[in-house]
């Protein structure tokens, strides 16, 4: 199914990736219209998760911008920040801080805590692990999946910083470039991984599959948060709707499909640029410009182009 429009764009590879499944904290979101006033004047209570005092930040528009926001409030290296989780202290993945905050969500900031070292001799294919990244350039793992060959290397943990793969330093890769060099791993030969785990604030491990939340840490998110940008201002939004949510989730479960990465935030990037566009070669230029590094395939165009429309139509 050619796409004319497209094709005239730019010319883009079709190479695909098959990696170890991947999912990304915040991608570089589609254009929107101009921001709330009062996005700017926004403040959110922030803790380091492994204890601190309260502080308060304000004026970001971006991860990156948030965690600089952070670092000067704890007065520490904004490279030492991880990743943060919502309304939890804990290393729950299902709370990660994606492109989205809840205007009443507290922010606790995970750092950098002990480095360890694993040498794993490569017997399977599929690793079992979920990549994700903070948006700033540090990879670290999602999930580790039940009986899998990572499973079974008990000292590598949810949560953990991928910082060297076979001494090549990857702190600054995205995820699914992380996910592409571990899946490129030859079968039967050693490898060897640094990893930096989270500071705790005991020494009690956490569950290695998945992370706990406090129940009496949940908070209501209302109705708006604040969408954080790549470029632009960051603005104040209502939560995606009922159709919306359809159809991200249906672009999730297409980017595993055809690319090998589970990406929440990605597919609502997706979804937020097919909002206004008429046919599937206006949403593919659309694609190129907001997106254009992962050199998606016409036929997912084409399919998540569907997916959105039958969101659209209540047929999901």
């Amino acid at each position: 199914m050619p796409l004319g429009l497209r094709s005239k764009k730019k010319d883009k590879s079709k190479e695909t990736f098959k990696l170890v499944e991947s999912e990304a904290a915040a991608p570089a979101p589609a254009a929107a219209a101009a921001p709330a006033a009062s996005a700017s004047r926004l403040q959110f209570h922030t803790q380091l998760a492994h204890g601190s005092p309260t502080g308060r930040v304000e004026g970001f528009d971006s991860a990156r911008e948030l965690y600089a926001k952070i670092a000067e409030a704890f007065r520490i290296d904004p490279a030492e920040i991880m990743f943060c989780t919502l309304n939890t202290h804990k290393a729950d993945m299902d709370k990660l801080l994606g492109a989205q905050i809840g205007l009443e969500d507290f922010i606790f900031a995970h750092i950098k805590g002990q480095r360890k070292e694993v040498e794993i001799l490569k017997t399977d294919d599929v690793l079992g692990l979920t990549i994700t990244d903070n948006g700033t350039g540090c990879a670290f793992i999602k999930r580790i999946k039940e009986g899998s060959l990572m499973d079974q290397t008990k000292i590598i943990c949810v949560g953990d910083h991928i910082e060297t793969i076979n001494g090549k330093n990857v702190s600054d890769c995205r995820h699914y470039e992380v996910a592409k060099m571990l899946k490129d791993l030859e079968k039967g030969r050693m490898f060897k991984l640094e990893l930096i785990e989270p500071m705790k604030a005991f020494e009690k491990l956490e569950p290695r599959s998945k992370g706990g939340t406090l129940p009496e840490a949940k908070i209501s998110r209302g109705r708006e948060t604040l969408r954080l940008r790549t470029k632009g201002p960051a603005t104040v939004e209502e939560m995606p709707t009922e159709v919306e949510e359809k159809a991200i989730k249906k672009v999730d479960e297409l980017l595993e499909t055809y690319m090998g990465i589970r990406d929440i935030e990605l597919a609502a990037t997706m979804v937020e640029a097919g909002r206004d566009k008429k046919n599937p070669d206006e949403f593919a230029v659309a694609l190129d410009e907001t997106l254009g590094d992962f050199a998606f395939p016409d036929e997912f165009v084409f399919d998540v182009w569907g997916a959105i429309g039958d969101a659209k139509q209540g047929r999901l």
